[in-house]
């Protein structure tokens, strides 16, 4: 008798059947706080602790590509994955679709899941889509295997609503991107994924938050998000978006919108065609300058700031950013390869020269320096100055930040230090206090006056380069007396990661229109100690600034 053996070829490559197992083993290795650390490394202790009270660990998901689904839960169940009924996936077989470009309806894509307890001996589940690959297919699957893009962990959400999910959202989008999401009718649930390509382990870089429920809204601006080039057409717009605030300034429209509010009156009054401005405000009102309804227009709280007549009006920084500075940055290749500034290259003369010669343009500045005054509100609070006598404002420009010193200690006697141009609109800003004021020409790389108790260097440093900035700081270490103390006053570039501080791009705003830099609190401290001066404290102050405290050592 002969006997024979019959052979079957697997619904699953050995490949896959791994990666289904490598899969079990990590939900049960892992909970949710464990998930969060290993997927949002960067987010803070405290977020992280508030996203798990919100929500808990639900699945590990991963795609797989058996030619046919006949056999497949057998087959899984060969392996220990007992698989519950399959229900059609819509998410990942529209990306899919989208992905590779051929039509939803082509493509099969189903949902298995197979229960497992997490590290904590809770209950969740292995989450297996499967997607029907016959060969003409098996390119969609060579590649997903490669790069695992629909491989994730997730997070169910307690108790949903609008606002929570939301704030989840955010707070999560913190530190990974959007990577899509969708509702799936068959399960009435909404999903958001987030990547972050950066993440070591492979198994992490995705994260999906799922719900109950169904968030339009909210799914339609997470999607949106999602497209890499949408977000990156955007940041290509920033030019014309600083053009757009820049022309409403120099029309003066801020300050039309705060009498006139209907189309025509304000074309009127601004000069302009009617439809053209139109076409402005609608694009100001997508920036959140201007709001309209009905077509009425008025001010926003941001617009406010661009009025001419208010006090700490940005208007004169938006018709620089608009104008000069605008026209420097245009070289910013030049500056990058050079290592130059561009603003020389552009109008022929270094920054400070070229606009000393034009008393226009020199006031326009004077007039942009003031509109980040607001920064200056917190120094009087984060520095006792009860016990000096004399306070010595180097460089100090229109007087701004020494006017305000003055004014909260009626005791205290002030030098302002500049060149004779800038001293001009600081007499008139001190005029005040000219009985406690002294206004004293001279170049602080050469000397500057010596009776002082405290010494202040307001965004001077960050217009130069480190050589210069060894040889200002000599200059003080060399006219201070022992016992003064020096206070600079700068944005510092974070010494980790944080994409949202003003002094990044500022950095290359230095970098185009005076040759300075951005500095880290560190690289200061650097400066500082090579002049002989101990960094003592450092507090933040409006506007991403911070007040440093220095000493001689």
């Amino acid at each position: 008798m002969i006997s024979t053996t019959s052979t079957r070829t697997p619904v699953l490559s050995t490949m896959d059947i791994d990666r289904v197992l490598a899969a079990k083993s990590l939900l049960g290795g892992h909970c949710t706080r464990s998930v969060l650390t290993a997927s949002v490394p960067s987010l803070p202790a405290d977020h992280r602790a508030a996203v798990t009270r919100h929500s808990t660990l639900d699945h590990v998901a991963l795609l797989i590509f058996p030619e046919t689904f006949d056999g497949l839960e057998s087959e899984l169940a060969g392996h220990g994955i007992e698989v519950g009924a399959m229900t059609p996936s819509v998410v990942v077989r529209e990306r899919l679709s989208s992905r590779y470009g051929i039509p939803v309806g082509e493509l099969t894509v189903g949902i298995l899941r197979a229960p497992v307890t997490d590290r904590d001996g809770l209950r969740c589940e292995l989450e297996i889509f499967a997607m029907a690959t016959p060969p003409d297919l098996a390119h969609i699957a060579e590649d997903e295997r490669l790069h695992e893009r629909e491989n994730h962990v997730a997070l169910a959400v307690r108790w949903p609503d609008p606002v929570l999910m939301r704030g989840l959202r955010a707070m999560i989008g913190t530190a990974m991107r959007p990577d899509g999401g969708g509702y799936n009718g068959y399960e009435n649930s909404t999903v958001m994924y987030f990547r972050d390509g950066h993440i070591a382990h492979p198994a992490f870089r995705r994260l999906e938050l799922v719900c109950s429920g169904r968030f339009p809204q909210l799914l339609a601006t997470h999607q949106r998000e999602s497209c890499a080039g949408t977000e990156l057409l955007r940041l290509m717009t920033g030019a014309w978006a600083t053009q757009a605030i820049a022309t409403a300034a120099e029309l003066h429209l801020l300050d039309h919108l705060a009498v006139v509010h209907d189309l025509p009156g304000l074309a009127a009054a601004s000069g302009t065609d009617e439809q053209s401005l139109a076409r402005l405000l609608r694009y100001l009102a997508s920036l959140g300058v201007v709001h309209t309804s009905a077509g009425r227009y008025s001010l926003t709280d941001l617009g406010v700031l661009l009025r001419a007549d208010l006090t700490g009006s940005m208007r004169a920084l938006a018709l620089m950013y608009g104008g000069p500075f605008y026209q420097s940055f245009a070289a910013l290749t030049d500056a990058v390869r050079s290592g130059a500034e561009s603003y020389a290259k552009t109008f022929g003369a270094h920054h400070f020269a070229h606009m000393a010669a034009d008393p226009n343009l020199a006031e326009l500045f004077h007039q942009s320096m003031a509109a980040s005054n607001a920064m200056f509100a917190g120094v009087t609070r984060a520095v006792d100055f009860s016990s000096a006598r004399t306070v010595v404002d180097i460089a100090g420009g229109n007087g701004e930040l020494l006017s305000r010193i003055l004014a909260a200690n009626p005791s205290l006697h002030g030098v302002l230090m500049d060149l004779p141009n800038a001293l001009v609109s600081a007499e008139s800003r001190l005029s005040e206090m000219a009985g406690r004021v002294s206004l004293v020409p001279g170049d602080f790389t050469q000397s500057i006056p010596g009776a002082g108790d405290i010494y202040l260097l307001s965004r001077v440093l960050h217009d130069w380069d480190d050589e210069q900035c060894r040889t200002i700081l000599a200059t003080c270490a060399r006219n201070m007396p022992p016992h003064a103390e020096l206070l600079v006053i700068e944005r510092l570039l974070p010494e980790g990661a944080d994409p949202d501080s003003l002094a990044i791009p500022w950095d290359v705003h230095m970098l185009c229109n005076t040759g300075g830099r951005e500095r880290s609190e560190s690289e200061y401290r650097a400066l500082l100690a090579g002049a002989g001066f101990e960094l003592v404290e450092s507090h933040p102050l409006p506007l991403d600034a911070h007040i440093m405290r220095a000493r001689r050592r």
